[in-house]
């Protein structure tokens, strides 16, 4: 909304010349961010505080109450906050993205997709007053499933893509210059795995205060950085990166999920009085998964999101692997955390020690700019 008025000015009031600045991708990526964090800080507590009032309350599984820190204190009513983050995202987003083109389009979509099964769930579970009262397993993975595979096929279409078609069904790896493989119509499941696989993940390690919104800042911003590469002509040129027209806004996307995480993390540090909960973290997590891809950085994830990949793969071994084939557990609890948290390690200890990992997995990331 801001692009489309500060243009209009300035090409009809003189005076207003300098909002020319809304053409630059770093000046709106900026304001995005820092209009996400001041919209989340400013109207956070009512928000919350709305929620709480209507019920909408986290209710723990007992068999997860094993941490040091929470028996042996009073245990927080928390909050769930996911709809401050989507509607501050959503806000931001129309306030300084080309909100017609192709990629805004995608990622609105899938962010949408993403917050309503996640708001489903959530709702169920305050419904029911039981957390193993949502949708289950089978239910999330299936609807997950079907959009993305539809949004494959719109991905790959020539009339429909956001993409330069050449560079659609490429096939990019970290550490190697050019295009390893065109997989052509298998990029279809690739990218219904992808997608799904990266926002289970998210939700997965949303278990501890904190805990998942830093590491997805961190992802968002080294995406934002590749995004903004394959969006200037001459960078990406020099870095021999696809140019991919328009794909800039999702830096935009990207700086502005930044400032929304930030702004989240003033509620949502430990001790926490709000969570994301599966509305903020399927939303977030469905829509990085969306950023990889059309980004053309989707082995990328792999590194940079390391925390979330150890973190699913914790649950399927443990799950999966160990107790339905081997009848056995490698760790005390899965998801990753929890098997910490019972070894007697404090919560921030934990948070902290995750976020410093997912910060040096975000400089390697960064690394395969130029090693390459």
């Amino acid at each position: 909304m801001l692009f489309y008025l500060g243009n209009y000015l300035n090409e009809t009031v003189e005076v207003f010349s300098f909002l020319r600045l809304v053409d630059s991708i770093i000046f709106r990526a900026l304001a995005g961010a820092l209009t996400a964090l001041l919209l989340t800080i400013l109207f956070g507590d009512k928000l919350i505080l709305h929620m709480y009032k209507n019920g909408h309350r986290d209710i723990p599984r007992d068999y997860l109450d094993f941490s040091p820190s929470v028996n042996n204190a009073a245990k927080p009513v928390k909050t769930y906050g996911g709809p401050l983050l989507i509607g501050v995202i959503y806000v931001s987003i129309v306030l300084w993205c080309k909100i017609h083109t192709g990629f805004v389009v995608a990622c609105l979509a899938s962010f949408t997709f993403f917050a309503i099964i996640g708001w489903i769930d959530d709702s169920m579970k305050v419904r029911f007053r039981n957390s193993d009262k949502g949708l289950s397993e089978n239910k999330k993975l299936g609807l997950q499933i079907l959009y993305c595979t539809a949004f494959g096929f719109v991905y790959i279409s020539p009339s429909l893509t956001p993409l330069p078609i050449e560079y659609a069904t490429m096939l990019y790896v970290p550490f190697v210059k050019y295009p390893v493989a065109n997989i052509d119509w298998f990029y279809v499941p690739f990218i219904a795995f992808t997608i799904t696989a990266i926002s289970n993940s998210v939700n997965i390690a949303d278990g501890i205060d904190g805990l998942a919104v830093v590491p997805v800042a961190f992802v968002m911003g080294v995406m934002g950085v590749f995004a903004y590469i394959c969006s200037h002509y001459r960078f990406a040129e020099f870095l021999i990166f696809p140019f991919m027209p328009g794909v800039g806004e999702i830096a935009i996307i990207c700086s502005i999920v930044f400032g929304a995480c930030l702004g989240f993390l003033w509620f949502n540090s430990y001790p926490a009085n709000v969570i994301m909960g599966d509305t903020g973290s399927m939303a977030l997590g469905g829509l990085l998964g969306t950023v990889s891809v059309l980004v053309k950085q989707e082995f990328l994830f792999v590194i940079v999101g390391g925390i979330f990949v150890f973190e699913a793969f914790s649950v399927i071994i443990q799950d999966k692997l160990g107790v339905k084939w081997l009848g056995r557990r490698f760790f005390s609890r899965a998801p990753i955390h929890h098997h910490f948290q019972q070894r007697g390690l404090a919560d921030t200890k934990i948070v902290v020690r995750f976020w410093i990992v997912a910060g040096i997995l975000a400089l390697c990331g960064l690394a395969t700019v130029k090693i390459r």
